[in-house]
């Protein structure tokens, strides 16, 4: 674990300080019957294995491939949800934003303003989340190198705000397919901020010809035990009950019946690793 304001942040849970955190939950807010079972279950799991845990659903899709892809249920309502989710499972919650005048009115209801991947250069997005004095979660985006993603931190601590982590989530290649070069986990440690890896988004298959991304879920595993192996401080795992169905990135949503058999071997190799 990290000190700091991540210590805050999860003081509410009982946890293993020498765990990972995770920060999981499906891609988007589809109803509250689905995020409460996502959470039931996932703090369950992670409350078993002494796991620190975020419930992480987006509000509102805004970066999408076709004009007919699903977006939200509308802001407000969604939001509340993640805030009622929170409330109720006592754990923090993050959602992405998109745009500078979404940072105040998300960070009413979230603990952890993220910011996505191809907006990690907004300057303007990046200071309005700063100035929330919420923690900040930057995906690193997939046309940046780590040692350039100090820049994102630096606009955010240059705006007041040191609660900063960054998320390794893949480099493009080629234009539909996404590889993971593990030097960024600790060149962006190197930040001085702790660094997540998300183990979903990085094995998206972006640009498909049908207007829908494809994934390998079948990788998530491989894509986590080797963040786990080069010191990542958190994992990212977008779960769905039934991925199949899910109205947004369900090529590469892990199905929430597989995460607690994927979370015992992580805290086992943690364990060998720390």
């Amino acid at each position: 674990m990290v000190p700091g304001f991540l210590a805050e942040l999860f003081k509410e849970q009982s946890y293993d300080e020498q765990n990972f955190f995770l920060i999981a939950g499906p891609c988007v807010v589809e109803s509250e019957e689905l995020i409460m079972e996502v959470a039931d279950k996932v703090c369950a799991i992670c409350k078993k294995l002494g796991i620190p845990y975020v419930f992480k659903a987006s509000y509102r899709k805004a970066n999408r491939t076709s004009a007919n892809s699903f977006t939200g249920i509308g802001d407000e309502t969604a939001l509340g949800l993640v805030k009622k989710t929170g409330a109720i499972y006592h754990v923090p919650t993050t959602s992405d934003i998109h745009a500078h005048d979404e940072a105040a009115p998300a960070a009413r209801y979230v603990d952890i303003l993220q910011i996505p991947a191809f907006l990690c250069r907004q300057t303007d997005l990046l200071v309005a989340a700063a100035e929330t004095g919420k923690i900040v979660n930057v995906k690193k985006g997939q046309f940046v190198s780590g040692d350039a993603m100090k820049f994102a931190v630096d606009k955010i601590k240059k705006a007041g705000n040191d609660k900063i982590m960054l998320t390794e989530r893949g480099n493009t290649f080629g234009y539909q397919d996404l590889v993971v070069d593990y030097r960024n986990i600790p060149i962006m440690q190197s930040h001085g901020v702790p660094v997540i890896m998300d183990c979903t988004h990085s094995l998206q298959q972006p640009n498909q010809t049908s207007g829908v991304t494809g994934g390998n879920p079948q990788l998530i595993g491989t894509i986590a035990k080797a963040a786990i192996a080069t010191g990542a401080n958190g994992l990212f795992i977008e779960t769905h009950p039934n991925p199949a169905v899910a109205k947004s990135d369900g090529a590469n949503m892990l199905k929430l019946d597989l995460l607690e058999n994927l979370l015992e071997q992580l805290v086992k190799l943690r364990k060998a690793v720390v």
